[in-house]
């Protein structure tokens, strides 16, 4: 019984001493879960390199080729077989998704090392806390991002510039000391402020003045769009906030 010929395919990819194309590598692992095999040719020096794209009057690399026909880049050719291509300019909700499954895996897992149990009180009140410090700990990471995305919407920011620099810092603080279970009297009013300013600049940006804007609240680059994800964000906060003064009132009258 004769066996079916073997798919075939050509990339071309930069494979240098100090830099490896990851899109190569990428487009070569793909061709080869759809069954090719891949003649490799590497492209070891910025010459060898650019002579390749004038020669193909091409801009990148890597270029595939099958059957004598150049299919393109990585992305043509998640194309050339059906699959998705990521828009990078594309809102998402991806990136909070994450922060919060994320968050709440920690606390169920604190929860059952320390009470036994992944199903505790004391688990919701870390879910909140690990999201706060998660999503001040993307703010902090490009500040500058932050603070200039933060601008667009946060109404005490417009009138007071460096509120969008402390508010990370403010985050972080009330969340750290909220998983501690400590100085409830600095994390509940830093978090009750901040929760309440931020809902309602919120909730003033989209749903009152209609703005099609994107969020801050995972980070200056984020392609998360302005609107409920950022208002549970702050009502997350104020909520947890009213949740330890009732808490602390009701240990009070014990």
């Amino acid at each position: 019984m004769a066996t079916a010929p073997t798919k075939q395919a050509t990339l071309h990819r930069m494979v240098m001493t100090d830099h490896v194309c990851p899109y190569g590598i990428k487009a070569k692992d793909l061709l080869e879960r759809q069954g090719f095999a891949v003649a490799d040719r590497w492209l070891t020096t910025r010459a060898e390199t650019d002579a390749f794209k004038t020669e193909h009057g091409v801009k990148t690399t890597p270029q595939v080729f099958i059957g004598g026909e150049r299919v393109g880049g990585y992305d043509d050719l998640r194309r050339f077989f059906g699959k998705t291509v990521r828009d990078p300019n594309a809102t998402s909700y991806r990136p909070v998704i994450a922060v919060f499954a994320m968050t709440a895996f920690m606390a169920l897992a604190a929860s059952y090392a320390v009470f036994g149990s992944p199903f505790t009180l004391r688990a919701g009140e870390w879910f909140i806390a690990f999201s706060m410090c998660v999503l001040a700990l993307l703010k902090l990471q490009d500040i500058e991002s932050f603070s200039s995305m933060f601008l667009n919407y946060d109404l005490l920011a417009k009138r007071w510039v460096p509120y969008s620099y402390i508010y990370p810092f403010a985050e972080a603080g009330a969340g750290v000391l909220m998983i501690a279970g400590a100085l409830t009297w600095l994390s509940v009013p830093v978090a009750l402020f901040i929760g309440t300013i931020g809902a309602i600049s919120v909730f003033k940006a989209v749903y009152i003045d209609k703005r099609d804007i994107k969020c801050a609240c995972v980070g200056g680059s984020s392609k998360v769009p302005l609107g409920f994800v950022s208002l549970t964000e702050n009502v997350m906060m104020i909520a947890m906030a009213i949740w330890m003064i009732v808490s602390s009132a009701q240990n009070l009258a014990h």
